[in-house]
């Protein structure tokens, strides 16, 4: 039996005009890019690819989803309580394992936090790769393992699979979506915009957005 999982989405409040989120940025925006509410925090201003660093000797953990992997400049906060900036100079995908390094020293594990999916199953292997081209031709963010394919939700596509034969169920699991030409790309088809030009803002939330 092959399957395949999608992930459920939803429109995040961050991304409505005028939402409260963007006000937020728009106030940080003349703030220093070090300062969050009055707060001096540390940088982390490097990615080490995980296999290339030992994570045994990480400083702190921070488990993150799968949109939060993927950002330029934000405040988090890890496990234990430490806050620092990602303050990177182009957006990069953080996979399992990636360490971020701090300016000062120290490293950060990342981990990919489980999110809602949809598994989606198939009888036979052709089926699913029937299937995952389907999923290849709307340049949706896909995960391949061995019998299954990961995907996030979408109640259009999932009836799509679903009429080509598939079978699903919603499942719990980290999202770490396959990279290369479209990888990065296609997570911006989760937000309601139509066209894909990104640009940057300075400040502490620094996200694709698209207008």
């Amino acid at each position: 039996m092959l399957r395949l999982i999608v992930e459920r989405r939803s429109v995040a409040p961050e991304f409505h005009a005028g939402g409260a989120r963007h006000q937020r940025e728009e106030r940080s925006v003349n703030q220093p890019h070090h300062i969050h509410d009055g707060e001096e925090l540390p940088r982390a201003t490097q990615v080490l690819p995980a296999g290339g660093w030992v994570e045994r000797t990480a400083r702190h953990t921070v488990t993150l989803d799968f949109d939060d992997r993927f950002r330029r400049r934000k405040r988090y906060v890890a496990e234990d309580g430490f806050a620092f900036l990602l303050d990177l100079e182009a957006a990069v995908a953080l996979r399992q394992g990636d360490g971020l390094l701090l300016e000062g020293g120290g490293v950060i594990l990342v981990r990919a936090a489980p999110e809602p999916l949809v598994e989606i199953t198939a009888e036979t292997p052709e089926k699913l790769a029937r299937l995952a081209w389907h999923l290849g031709n709307r340049h949706l963010p896909t995960q391949i393992e061995g019998n299954r394919i990961l995907i996030r939700d979408d109640h259009v596509i999932v009836a799509m699979l679903q009429g080509l034969g598939a079978e699903t169920r919603r499942v719990d699991a980290p999202f770490d979506p396959e990279g290369g030409a479209y990888g990065e790309h296609n997570r911006q088809h989760q937000h309601p915009h139509g066209h894909h030009h990104h640009h940057h803002h300075g400040d502490d939330d620094d996200h694709h957005h698209h207008h």
